[in-house]
Parts: structure tokens; sequence; C-alpha cells
């Protein structure tokens, strides 16, 4: 009973730090009360913000990490969704018109949490398949506050995304690495059934 409840509390630290994490750099984007950031700081702080303010995107991000860390995946693998969510963002920056963008970003949180869930085996071009397809959505939804931008704070905007999305899912693999083959057994399972849910939240409000 004790090692269960041991297991929980750094299950329950591992998944809290992060969103501790995620409370500092929301303020700065509500400093700009949210108008399209002017400069390149504003980009910055915007780009730092916005992947971890919004329950969605943050919870595909923590499933990359857990995912990465739990089934020992390559580490380099999250760079397929922050490549991709790069492009996304440059989609939506050139004018491009991606109809039920918000319902295949809930999608793809649903997918996420499933297959943490069941804690079954998935080939790793799979996982690879779905962080690429999954960025290009949850960037094009991000794009939505940077568009209309000049180049500065849109290239600020970029490096801050990028940078918090891998500082994000590399950190949360690593720790994921450390917990033992017992609490490995149970916590991407929990996590999934959580981020199942945050999909499920999201589903509907994108209907």
């Amino acid at each position: 009973m004790e090692i269960h409840m041991t297991a929980r509390l750094r299950f329950a630290a591992l998944v809290s730090v992060p969103l501790v994490f995620a409370a500092a750099p929301a303020f700065a984007h509500h400093m700009m009360g949210g108008r399209t950031p002017a400069t390149f700081m504003e980009g910055l702080l915007s780009g730092l913000a916005h992947p971890v303010i919004g329950l969605d995107h943050f919870a595909f991000l923590a499933a990359i990490g857990i995912a990465v860390g739990a089934f020992g995946l390559n580490l380099l693998l999250p760079v397929a969704f922050v490549v991709a969510m790069a492009i996304g963002v440059a989609i939506h920056v050139g004018g491009v018109t991606v109809p039920g963008a918000e319902i295949f970003v809930a999608a793809s949180v649903l997918a996420a949490g499933l297959l943490l869930a069941r804690a079954r085996p998935v080939p790793v071009i799979a996982w690879g398949a779905l962080f690429a397809v999954a960025g290009l959505f949850h960037g094009y939804a991000l794009g939505e506050s940077i568009y209309g931008a000049e180049r500065a704070p849109l290239a600020a905007y970029l490096i801050g995304l990028a940078a918090v999305q891998s500082v994000v899912a590399i950190g949360l693999a690593l720790a994921t690495r450390r917990l033992s083959s017992d609490q490995l057994a149970s916590a991407p399972r929990a996590a999934g059934l959580f981020i199942l849910g945050v999909g499920a939240v999201a589903m509907v409000g994108s209907l």
C-alpha cells in the first residue's frame, strides 16, 4: 500500500510541476491584453505562454513527453511535433483557412490520451505520424494570436513556441524515465485517462 501511495505522489508531482511552470508565462501573455504582439519581446512572451495556458495544447505536450519517456522512444521524436507546429503557424499566418482546426486539435488530444490509457506498445512510426499531424493543427490554432504581426514578433513567437514545447515534452520524458518499473506500469495509464478527459472537454467545446 505504501509503495503504491508513493508512486501516486511521485506521479502527481510529475504532472503538477509543469502546471506550476505554466502559470508564469500565462501572466506574461495577459499583460498584452490579448492584442497582437508588436515587438520582439512581446512575441517571445506570447510564444512562451500560448502552448501552456491552453489546457488542450498542454495536455498534448504532456502526452508526447510521457509517451517518449514511458515507451523508450527517441528524445528527438518531439521535434516532429515542433517542426510541424511551426509549419502550422506559417500556414495560418499565410492566410490559408483550415476549417475545423480546433476539432482536429481536440481529436489529437483524444487519440494521444487513448494510446496512453491503453498502455500497449505502439509502433514508433505511429507516434511520429500522430505528433506530426497534430503539430500542424496545433500550430494552426496557435497561429491565430500572431496573425497580422510584423516579422520580428512573428520570429520571436516561433522561437518561444519551439522552446517551451521542447522543454515541456523532453522534460516530462526525462522525468518519466526516472520512474520505477512499478510506477511505469500505472502512471502512463493514469495520465492517459486524464488527457482523454481533457480531449473530451475540448471536443465538446469545439463542436
